[in-house]
């Protein structure tokens, strides 16, 4: 089984992907964050690094989903390749941070790749609203993040809201903002009880 966390950037992805696979003893995977080579170029100029931001990610994600093709096991993972083509990718190059033979060679790799991906058996979304995801982002203290506007936030917020609308596989939506899992076990408890009644409706 596949289970995968999406998200603005700050929401708690990881966060509530290390809870629920500890909770569920299911095997998590990771955004490559801490081992990605464009991260700080990235937020340091976004338009003469988002292309190459972009492919790595999309590169890093569907080598994930390979690996849980192969798997036996359930996987949980803090990010999803559909992330990248539907929300990040269309955003850099909607704020003209990514130009538009860029993005559309971006396209087609995904197009490509997208042929060899299934959605997984239930998207969870982390929503929040943008002051909610600064606080968030300012308290966790990552160098590389302290640049990124709001502006990039609120579209990404939008983008996200879009995909979600238009989503028509298994998915359930979390209000972060009103709740917070990590210090409050009864919050986390709702978060389990929604799951549990959704997986339940799978087998």
């Amino acid at each position: 089984m596949h289970i995968a966390i999406a998200g603005n950037i700050g929401v708690g992805k990881t966060t509530l992907c290390k809870m629920l696979s500890k909770h569920y003893k299911w095997n998590p995977l990771y955004e490559a964050v801490d081992h990605n080579p464009y991260l700080d170029d990235f937020y340091n100029d976004m338009q003469r690094w988002s292309f190459n931001l972009q492919v790595f990610f999309l590169n890093s994600r569907f080598r994930q989903v390979q690996d849980i093709l192969k798997s036996k096991k359930t996987i949980i993972r803090d990010r999803t390749i559909y992330e990248d083509a539907y929300i990040f990718a269309p955003n850099l190059q909607s704020m003209g941070l990514m130009t538009q033979r860029d993005y559309e060679n971006y396209l087609e790799l995904f197009k490509l790749m997208e042929s060899f991906v299934s959605p997984p058996d239930l998207l969870i979304y982390l929503r929040s609203d943008v002051p909610s995801i600064v606080n968030k982002i300012q308290n966790r203290g990552r160098n590389y993040e302290e640049g990124i506007r709001i502006d990039y936030l609120k579209r990404l917020n939008e983008r996200y809201e879009a995909f979600f609308e238009s989503y028509n596989h298994n998915n359930l939506v979390i209000q972060a903002n009103e709740i917070d899992f990590q210090k409050n076990k009864e919050d986390f408890g709702l978060i389990i009880e929604k799951i549990d009644s959704n997986l339940s409706g799978l087998f």
